[in-house]
């Protein structure tokens, strides 16, 4: 078994194709390739559709999540999340734009970085300043994944268990009490 703080949460999401593929078959040739350079892949959700955010700013979405195992420190993570994106013609330009690749690290373990206080601000943030800040250090686990159907939804199939270590709730719970509306908006392919 694992130490649990070499498990990592990825979001994987597009809504453009790249490279002659669709979208889904370009989330299975990014988790191919992450596996390739050290994130072994230990699960993989089901693919969702979901709307795309905000609305009229692109197609919808293909959504999945992986639990994926590795001996990289979460910044050498990220950091090859942006790379296989990069290789995926992801160009860093808007938040929230449209794009054929979208890695996001949304857990490892139940590390919390950098710290507890940080991680609560981040969580708290007002709704208006979340689209103008931006952190100037990795957050984990991600802020805003207790939010997110699109997240929680694909998360649910591979660990539904694991448990938030900030909110102290596990995946199900964080599920099951989000909006019936945000829920019903994801569907599996």
């Amino acid at each position: 078994m694992s130490d649990i703080n070499s498990l990592f949460l990825v979001a994987l999401g597009g809504n453009l194709p790249f490279g002659g593929q669709n979208v889904a078959s370009n989330l299975v040739s990014a988790v191919l390739r992450l596996a390739e350079k050290g994130l072994r892949p230990r699960a993989i959700s089901r693919f969702f559709a979901t709307p795309c955010f905000p609305p009229g700013a692109g197609p919808d979405y293909v959504n999945a999540a992986i639990l994926a195992e590795s001996t990289l420190p979460p910044a050498a993570v990220l950091a090859l999340l942006h790379e296989v994106e990069q290789e995926f013609g992801r160009e860093r330009q808007a938040r929230w734009g449209a794009r054929g690749l979208d890695l996001d690290l949304l857990a490892c373990g139940q590390r919390i970085c950098p710290d507890p206080a940080t991680q609560r601000r981040w969580i708290d943030l007002a709704p208006e300043r979340r689209s103008r800040e931006v952190p100037g250090a990795l957050i984990l686990p991600h802020p805003r994944l207790q939010e997110r159907a699109f997240v929680l939804g694909p998360l649910r199939d591979i660990y539904p268990d694991w448990q938030h270590p900030v909110l102290q709730q596990t995946v199900e719970q964080l599920y099951d009490s989000l909006p019936k509306a945000d829920i019903a908006a994801i569907r599996p392919l």
